[in-house]
């Protein structure tokens, strides 16, 4: 993700990424995350099938459900795009598309696979604290900002536009650019669904969240816009009259297990090692508000145990890497699951589409909308969430090293000791200097805790010397003084 590469691809559309957490369809979910990984909707599938099961072994978040996430997702189709981009012309024979969709995956697995691995090594070494650095802000901000990547990227699939994608620093920048450029070919049928499509999911997603204390369960939009949406399309054969992309055949059943294509493991490794803190970034944050909300806690090195085994396990099965879903787990959540097997019902209903239902979301229109925001929107996903980790521990460590420093006084007749400089009524114990620094103290901080400490006690180097050198002086003038007095 270095270098500004453009490729050409068929961009799809997801659902509405949502800064809020909130709901989304499970299985119309990973199959539109499989469409942003550049791989076929069905291995959206199979990402929300196998890592679930795995997870519900390993797993110590109770809430958490796991599998396809946009962010990761997007990631690892940059990834895709750069090692199998798409030709400018390819043959439309079924021999040829498969052998595509095959090296797409392959590549897809791979990074799972990887990513499996490295958090596995993590586990080994015990490194489950380096969450501790992923604070709040930066999970939020970076999220939010991987939304507005998102919602570029999908930008083009509303409008109907087949453009070359970019990757790299300022990539989204180039992709708005090429859609301002592109929009007079714009495609207004496939316009046109986005809109109704919009102007049925907003106003439905506003009343569920403005009324969830009466509606005994959230409206389904969701669904009900791709079974509508595909109803339509299936009736009027949208895709030939007004050459709108389908999601095509999808096949029922489980999958072969393939090996992933590990020849392309020195050239992925870079990009995985992002995706692998990206998705155990937004695991365990995830994990640890819901924790904090039931009052439970969780074990961060487990988490790298339990997401290490499922991406390592399912990238045999032709799985793309998975973490946390935001979305699914506030479903869960809300709807009163407090252990992993609720994470077992969910498989099922994957499940349930894998062996019947997948086929009959052959004519679901690609496109609906996603969501918002700097570093990250600015230069890219990893790069973005490395600015905001290394900017996040400068911070730490410009606050610890000027902590500052403060006197103590004991209010009256109490045992409580405020600083003197924010309580008046506080007064210094005779005799005693009580000092306190608001932060720890290491080699960071030494020079200016040293400093403040001979500050508040009027006791600077050169008072110290100049003090030593007399009494010194004093108890060699006495010496000589009873030396004399003796003779």
């Amino acid at each position: 993700m270095s270098a500004s590469v453009a490729v050409y691809r068929n961009v799809y559309t997801e659902d509405r990424f949502k800064q809020a957490y909130g709901s989304d369809d499970d299985a119309r979910g990973s199959m539109a995350f499989a469409l942003l990984t550049s791989v076929a909707p069905i291995f959206g599938l199979y990402t929300s099938f196998f890592p679930v099961v795995l997870y519900m072994f390993f797993g110590t978040g109770r809430h958490v459900s796991t599998g396809t996430f946009a962010v990761v997702s997007l990631m690892t189709g940059s990834v895709v795009e750069q090692l199998v981009p798409t030709p400018l012309e390819m043959n439309s024979s079924s021999s040829e598309t498969a052998e595509f969709e095959a090296q797409r995956i392959g590549v897809a697995s791979a990074v799972a696979l990887l990513s499996g691995i490295i958090m596995l090594c993590m586990f080994g070494l015990q490194l489950g604290f380096l969450s501790t650095y992923l604070s709040e802000p930066i999970v939020k901000a970076f999220t939010s900002a991987a939304a507005f990547h998102v919602t570029i990227s999908q930008l083009q699939s509303m409008l109907g536009l087949r453009l070359p994608r970019h990757t790299g620093t300022f990539s989204l920048f180039k992709t708005l650019a090429s859609v301002m450029k592109n929009l007079p070919h714009t495609n207004m049928a496939e316009l046109l669904i986005s809109m109704v499509c919009l102007a049925v999911l907003v106003p439905v997603k506003e009343i569920n969240m403005r009324y969830r204390q009466r509606l005994r369960t959230p409206i389904p939009v969701e669904i009900l816009t791709v079974i509508l949406a595909t109803g339509v399309a299936y009736a009027s054969s949208l895709d030939s009259t007004y050459n709108i992309e389908i999601v095509g055949h999808i096949p029922a059943g489980f999958p072969r297990p393939r090996m992933p294509a590990l020849h392309t493991l020195p050239e992925i490794a870079g990009d995985t090692v992002a995706i692998t803190f990206v998705g155990y970034a937004v695991s365990v944050s995830l994990a640890m508000i819901y924790a904090d909300k039931h009052g439970y806690s969780i074990h961060p090195n487990q988490e790298l145990l339990a997401h290490g085994v499922s991406n390592t396990v399912s990238s045999f099965f032709t799985c793309f890497p998975s973490s946390a879903t935001l979305a699914t787990t506030n479903i869960l959540e809300s709807a009163g699951g407090h252990t992993q097997l609720s994470g077992l019902f969910t498989s099922l209903v994957v499940l349930i589409v894998l062996l019947l239902i997948g086929p009959l979301f052959y004519f679901l229109p690609k496109m609906v909308w996603v969501v918002t925001w700097l570093s990250v929107v600015v230069l890219n996903v990893d790069l973005g969430l490395a600015i905001g980790v290394v900017f996040s521990m400068m911070t730490v460590i410009c606050r610890t090293q000027r902590a500052g420093c403060s006197v103590l006084g004991r209010a009256s007749n109490t045992e409580i000791y405020r600083p003197l400089e924010n309580h008046s009524k506080c007064y210094e114990v005779p005799g005693v200097k009580i000092l306190t620094y608001n932060g720890p103290i290491y080699y960071g901080n030494r020079n200016f805790f040293r400093e403040e400490m001979s500050r508040l006690l009027g006791l600077t180097p050169e008072k110290i010397r100049s003090r030593e050198k007399a009494r010194k002086a004093l108890e060699k003038r006495e010496r000589e003084a009873s030396v004399n007095t003796v003779v």
